[in-house]
């Protein structure tokens, strides 16, 4: 959300009136084409939105210019053509269709499609710059794929019919650029953005919006025989400064290209040339190979490519298998000995199992290589992810160069789909004017040697001040979940940290309601219970308000678990602390840690000087709340999980400051949250109005 200057709300309403009437207009024309369009066509019309007028341009703050990772586009191209597409028999995959239309392209291009060029968007829809020389058309189109489960290739026929829709007309999307009032173009830039992600997928590893190739930047390993490729995430977008490119870096781990000897050498993190596997570390390797595909390395340059099931339970050296329906035995040993010339070395490991449930392949392990290019989709461990966040953290100047350079990369100006739908790139970052708006006064408690403050540089500490609002911690705990403090440490630190609070201005009782409590890491559900249930016992059914947590330095899953016991099966506000600020406390991160406590316990820190003087605009104006919103979602590789959404409301206006917040789970990948506002029809009550808004409204006892 972008706040207003203070001159800004002065700008006269007029304009906003001709915005209105012109919208009203827009508006009705919109739905009158939307109709029209579905009754000829029965293609599924796309949503489409205006850009409100802006009412003015704020003159406050120093005046600077600013690089943004946005390229500005040109668009030459007319008109294009929107054609459906049936694929016979159904697929379900988008890739496998993708290759389809693909090779209908390659081997018709020069002949039907009369030199066309088009892009399809994997589902029904295929776009072309200029129209086909048919209105329909059906296609036979012979398919070749890599089969990973019998190592070979295998062919399908597949019958595609190509039927025109409509014309996606340009004609709005220069209008929108020029600066009209006008529905953004929606499908048009959709073709765009479609066009723009064919030119990238022939030379990235495409996952999802992100585009991914070690040829970016050098793969960092994360360890276990996982690295980290670079890549980039890209949208075309309309702007006050036209049509826009939008590039940013991302980072996502991959499986290394390791020969499977040395990748399991990785996993287990020893060496594996001369000793036999445990059960454990069968179980280990099996688990994280099944699915990986591997290519064969014995047989020269022939790299025939499978996908692994499963391990064997036995060592190589022991394994046979039927030769023929007779039943004539042969041992791996041998076969490879006698079939390839290949002597098996390290006999003691189990084979890999590829092929299908009916007919196990063996392959031993030395004999096969990881196919490069495949994602990671199994959880990465604390240490992995910590280094993935060191690589994908970059400073702006590294991030600049990085950007220019997958822009120079990428080409565009030679790429045939570019040339075919007249689309040329800048290849400068487009320069945006900015302010840099003058700091806030802040307003401290009274009590406190400093009462105002003013930041220098986004900066402020607590020194000589006093939360404005202290919050009361009357009923608090600890429990120690690190094996390295001991008992008297944690005890020492939390006495520190309570002084610290009372410091801060927060009222908070001296010591805990019980001893502090020590548990191991894998059993938090029975701690956090225990420690629940011994504090209500004693102060006679009174609950406890704060629970703080001791953790390891590397705790895995435990955060995550202790947060989702406390918030949803104790209703306990928590605050941990890592072991290495227990051993080595600093007044600076007391100070920090006593401000999050007094937040989560209904306190504030501080409010704004120009809000209590009734000066904010347009807030202080009337009684306002000040919504914010987000949607989370499920990391790279879950393709099911659901996605999070998240509002917070101020509640305590004219200084707006506090906020409560809502969160609910939708449906996986949904970016626009669902349950923000909805109504409903009740046999007795009639329309009934909710959603995560209206509980805020409902909820504000100020409103």
């Amino acid at each position: 959300m972008q706040m207003k200057d203070p001159e800004e709300h002065q700008v006269k309403s007029k304009p906003l009136q001709k915005c209105t009437e012109r919208r009203r207009k827009s508006k009705k024309r919109r739905n009158q084409i939307k109709t029209e369009k579905s009754h000829e066509t029965g293609v599924e019309s796309k949503s489409s939105l205006m850009f409100p007028c802006r009412p003015g341009y704020g003159q406050l703050g120093t005046k600077c210019l600013i690089k943004a990772n946005h390229f500005l586009v040109d668009i030459s191209v007319s008109d294009l053509s929107h054609y459906n597409v049936k694929i016979i028999p159904e697929v379900c995959s988008s890739k496998t269709r993708k290759a389809v239309i693909s090779e209908l392209v390659r081997v018709h291009k020069n002949t039907d499609l009369a030199n066309r060029l088009p892009v399809y968007d994997g589902g029904r829809n295929l776009y072309t710059a200029g129209l086909l020389p048919f209105t329909y058309k059906e296609f036979s189109v012979i398919l070749s794929e890599e089969d990973y489960v019998t190592g070979g290739t295998r062919e399908q026929e597949f019958k595609v019919g190509i039927k025109f829709a409509t014309s996606v007309r340009m004609q709005q999307l220069r209008e929108l650029l020029s600066g009209k009032q006008v529905d953004t173009p929606q499908e048009a830039l959709s073709v765009f953005d479609i066009v723009l992600k064919e030119v990238a997928a022939q030379s990235y590893i495409s996952i999802g919006r992100n585009f991914y190739s070690p040829d970016l930047r050098k793969p960092q390993q994360l360890g276990g025989g996982i690295e980290s490729w670079r890549g980039f995430y890209q949208s075309i977008r309309p702007t006050q400064m036209g049509l826009s490119l939008n590039i940013d870096m991302s980072s996502m781990a991959f499986i290394e290209p390791l020969p499977v000897i040395d990748f399991v050498a990785q996993i287990l993190g020893k060496d594996v040339h001369s000793k036999p596997l445990s059960d454990a570390d069968r179980v280990k390797i099996k688990k994280a190979l099944r699915g990986v595909k591997v290519e064969v390395t014995h047989r020269g340059n022939f790299r025939r490519k499978y996908r692994i099931s499963g391990l064997t339970s036995q060592p190589t050296r022991e394994l046979i298998f039927p030769l023929d329906e007779q039943m004539n035995m042969k041992s791996v040993v041998d076969y490879f000995q006698e079939m390839y010339g290949y002597t098996i070395k390290y006999s003691h490991l189990p084979c890999l199992q590829v092929g299908s449930q009916r007919k196990l392949n063996y392959l031993p392990m030395e004999a096969c290589k990881i196919v490069r290019g495949q994602r990671q989709t199994k959880g990465l461990n604390e240490k992995q992810i910590t280094s993935l966040l060191k690589f994908s953290c970059q400073r702006p100047r590294e991030q600049e160069t990085d950007i220019l350079q997958t822009i120079e990369q990428n080409n565009y100006e030679n790429n045939p789909y570019a040339k075919e739908f007249g689309i040329s790139i800048d290849k400068k970052l487009a320069s945006v004017e900015a302010r840099v708006l003058p700091s806030p006064w802040l307003k401290y408690h009274d009590s406190g040697r400093e009462k105002e403050h003013l930041p220098q540089v986004g900066q402020w500490n607590m020194l000589n001040k006093k939360v404005i609002n202290g919050s009361n911690v009357r009923y608090w705990a600890c429990i120690n979940f690190s094996r390295s403090v001991q008992e008297s440490t944690a005890h020492g630190f939390c006495q520190q940290l309570v002084q610290m609070c009372q410091i801060t201005g927060l009222e908070f009782s001296q010591e805990p309601v019980i001893p502090v409590y020590s548990a191991r890491p894998d059993q938090v559900k029975k701690a956090l219970k225990y420690v629940h249930t011994t504090a209500l016992d004693k102060l006679d059914g009174k609950e406890l308000e704060l629970l703080i947590a001791i953790l390891p330095d590397n705790n895995g899953s435990l955060y995550g678990d202790l947060k989702r016991i406390c918030e949803t099966d104790l209703g306990l506000i928590s605050q941990c602390c890592l072991a290495k600020y227990v051993f080595k406390i600093n007044r600076q991160y007391l100070a920090n840690v006593a401000l999050k406590i007094n937040v989560k316990m209904g306190g504030r820190n501080t409010v704004l000087l120009d809000a209590l003087s009734w000066r904010i605009p347009l807030v202080s104006d009337i009684p306002t709340i000040i919504f914010g919103a987000d949607v989370t979602h499920a990391e790279s590789g879950d393709d099911s999980g659901p996605s999070i959404a998240a509002v917070v409301a101020s509640q305590d206006w004219p200084e707006v400051t506090k906020y409560a917040g809502l969160v609910c789970a939708q449906p996986h990948r949904e970016e626009l949250i669902q349950d923000l506002f909805k109504s409903w029809k009740d046999p007795q009550r009639g329309v009934v109005y909710g959603g995560m808004i209206r509980y805020f409204t409902r909820s504000s006892s100020k409103f």
